[in-house]
């Protein structure tokens, strides 16, 4: 008897980056400035974001950019004149950090015309990403990169199909910040069948703590349900309000994570994260470590810096 073949999910090699908004919440900074080109440490914030996706595997990826974004579009662009001059000088350690983010993966862009909300971004990624599935990564969150989630979501997709969400339990009072998934158990250790999703629920509504976070791996199906989607919360076209469709089809799996993820959409969350990433670091860590724990010292004792008189 012959047994057919089956064949398995088509390997992810996609990601798509959302990066068209305006960035409101860093306003004075942004107004010239994209939000995804903040500096963490010495690299834009979108730069970790690329990092993540080529660690993975993903070597394609599609930025989603608005007006006022060409500083993007140039950073991961060669800069030959720097390069030269780099180069004359013999700095290499500066000459690499330079050239690469063009060398992360091959790198395209496409605007996003209107400001229709997250779900219409991913559809502008309709036509690059065509009938193949795609990772989906928020600029404004940042995953350490010693962790795995991005692959861990990766292999769920090629075991089950469909599409996968990355989920974060957090405390109800902060549910009502995120989309909220409800979920079933699957016996297997970190993975869950998504039943259903609610964008920025209230604590009351909220059908569990696990919020979505931003990391996405989409089935090529969440295109027509885009289409299809009509605006909901904040008159946006909600990317949740789609997966909440096809998750009634059991085609949806939610990846838990509770490692490291920084959000670098919130001000204060901006300095935790460079504060987290410079201590990590072999070559600031040690001196920036010392310093810290001086200056919160002196905030403890009431001599910090800010604190003391000012010299007559």
């Amino acid at each position: 008897m012959i047994v057919p073949h089956t064949p398995s999910p088509r390997a992810v090699t996609k990601a798509v980056i959302p990066a068209a908004g305006l960035g409101t919440r860093f306003l004075p900074a942004t107004k010239a400035t994209p939000k995804e080109m903040l500096p963490v440490v010495d690299k834009p914030a979108i730069q970790y974001v690329v990092e993540e996706a080529a660690a993975a595997g993903l070597d394609d990826v599609l930025m989603v950019t608005g007006r006022h974004k060409r500083a993007i579009e140039d950073h991961f662009d060669n800069a030959f004149e720097l390069e030269q001059a780099l180069a004359a000088k013999g700095d290499t350690v500066r000459l690499d950090a330079v050239r690469d983010p063009a060398r992360l993966a091959r790198i395209h862009h496409i605007r996003q015309g209107e400001p229709l909300g997250l779900g219409h971004a991913v559809l502008c990624a309709r036509r690059h990403v065509g009938d193949q599935p795609f990772a989906v990564l928020l600029g404004d969150d940042l995953i350490d990169p010693r962790e795995t989630l991005l692959s861990r979501m990766l292999d769920v997709r090629g075991r089950h199909a469909g599409s996968v969400v990355a989920l974060m339990e957090v405390p109800p009072e902060q549910i009502h910040l995120y989309g909220c998934a409800a979920a079933q158990a699957t016996g297997e250790d970190g993975v869950v069948r998504v039943t259903g999703l609610v964008e920025k629920p209230s604590r009351e509504d909220a059908p569990s703590r696990y919020a979505v976070i931003g990391r996405y791996v989409l089935d090529p199906a969440v295109f027509d349900t885009l289409e299809r989607t009509p605006p909901g919360r904040g008159g946006e076209i909600q990317l949740t309000d789609a997966l909440r469709e096809l998750a009634a089809d059991g085609t949806v799996h939610g990846v838990v994570f509770d490692g490291l993820r920084y959000d670098t959409g919130d001000k204060a969350d901006y300095l935790r994260t460079v504060v987290r990433l410079a201590c990590d670091r072999d070559d600031l860590g040690p001196e920036f470590t010392t310093w810290l724990k001086e200056f919160v010292a002196g905030l403890d004792e009431g001599t910090g810096p800010g604190r003391r008189p000012l010299a007559a």
